[in-house]
């Protein structure tokens, strides 16, 4: 592993942080998040056509920049820092990477291109709190949390040849807004339920919603990450890619893989979001004076922020060894799940202790602090909790052995030890 930079690379970084701190301050981001969409829909054009943001690690065939996860991991650092709201990670680090995946070269030509150019936007939408799960970052993805051909959850049939798809699910990134829709769906009955990923157009030519799809912005503790219900009934979809016919493991593996580089880049997002944060702290106590003297003299102060300044650190370097991995020929088993885990954990306590630094000031509506303080907590609902992350970590990196003690296979025993070992 090279821990340099290229000159391509660190431009990337420049360029977006410059274009942030002019766009994206406190004020605007607050003002974004209240608007219909959820973000400022001028600045995400922007970011696209000026940057290729959305595209950045796209095939250049498909009107990408042909980079990887390590750029798109550096970008998501930068968007974390300004706590940007924009639909980035559903359309860049969850969709475009699945329909590059498993889809037909008719379904990449027609979708691949507007996406990179943002001129589309697009989510993945799996049932409630089962993100973490369907891309096999919080235990394996071959159970039944796409619903498993039972009620509930999310299913697919076909009609006259054609897919229409039954369910709803909740907490879809920026599903209120994206036009394109990747849905996981189980068909074929509980017996012989197979995984599926369809696609749905939100919207038709003349503008209208789709027949049979209902979106709903949801009401989030962390404004900036918008969040929305989608309900179908009876929605008309297409298959991405051909037929697995009964085995789905193409299916999972892609979301798994999925996983990987999106485990990178939100923990990239969440180290950038917990260095602001603390540079923000840092600043305050340099200012804020007590007994005639700022607060940053005081030693004790001065132990806490070292610990997080390690703390950040750590998982930066943690956030960049997954970006690394995730792109080479062979990914390390566990890394991003273990970086995000890191990552998650370092902004909650950076997070906590602007708050209490700045006095119980920080969780006032006034302050910034909050934004960091609800990023840590929703982010971690969304995407976690920490010690089941590092537990699947665990398990996949068969950090336990194949036995035990006792001769139990490692199935029997990795997931309670790893639990254990976490404390969890």
């Amino acid at each position: 592993m090279d821990a340099a930079f290229t000159e391509e690379q660190d431009e990337i970084r420049r360029t977006l942080r410059a274009l942030l701190d002019k766009r994206c301050g406190p004020d605007e981001v607050r003002a974004a998040v209240r608007t219909p969409a959820g973000h400022d829909q001028a600045l995400w054009r922007q970011l696209a056509g000026q940057l290729g943001l959305p595209g950045l690690a796209l095939p250049a065939a498909y009107g990408g920049a042909d980079c990887g996860p390590t750029e798109l991991a550096l970008a998501c650092e930068e968007t974390g820092r300004a706590l940007l709201p924009a639909p980035l990670i559903g359309t860049a680090v969850l969709a475009a990477p699945l329909i590059l995946a498993l889809g037909g070269e008719e379904q990449r030509a027609a979708l691949l291109p507007p996406l990179a150019a943002g001129e589309l936007t697009a989510t993945l939408v799996v049932p409630d709190g089962q993100l973490a799960t369907a891309l096999a970052l919080t235990g394996p993805n071959d159970g039944d949390w796409a619903g498993g051909g039972r009620a509930g959850g999310i299913q697919a049939r076909q009609v006259d040849g054609a897919w229409r798809l039954y369910g709803e699910a909740g907490q879809v990134l920026d599903g209120h807004t994206a036009d394109v829709l990747v849905v996981a769906a189980h068909t074929g009955g509980f017996a012989r339920s197979r995984t599926l990923l369809l696609t749905v157009r939100t919207t038709g030519p003349d503008g209208t919603e789709t027949p049979g799809l209902l979106r709903t912005r949801q009401t989030a503790m962390d404004e900036t990450r918008p969040q929305a219900r989608i309900e179908l009934r009876d929605v008309a979809a297409e298959l991405l890619g051909p037929d697995p016919a009964g085995d789905d493991g193409a299916v999972t593996a892609a979301l798994a893989a999925t996983g990987a580089t999106a485990a990178a880049c939100l923990a990239a997002e969440a180290v950038g979001a917990a260095d602001a944060a603390l540079s923000r702290t840092v600043g305050y106590v340099k200012e804020r004076t007590q007994f005639g003297r700022p607060i940053g003299s005081f030693q004790a102060v001065q132990h806490r922020l070292a610990d997080l300044y390690v703390a950040v650190q750590a998982a930066r370097s943690a956030a960049y060894y997954a970006a690394w991995a995730a792109g080479g020929a062979h990914p390390e088993p566990g890394a991003g799940g273990l970086a995000l885990a890191q990552s998650l954990e370092a902004l909650r306590a950076v997070a906590a202790e602007a708050v209490q630094l700045h006095g119980g000031l920080g969780f006032t509506w006034e302050h910034t602090a909050h934004l960091y303080f609800k990023r840590a907590a929703c982010d971690e609902l969304l995407l976690g909790p920490v010690h089941r992350l590092r537990a699947r970590a665990a398990e996949q990196a068969g950090l336990f052995g194949a036995t035990g003690p006792d001769g139990a296979g490692a199935g029997d025993l990795a997931g309670p030890v790893a639990r254990a070992a976490v404390g969890a």
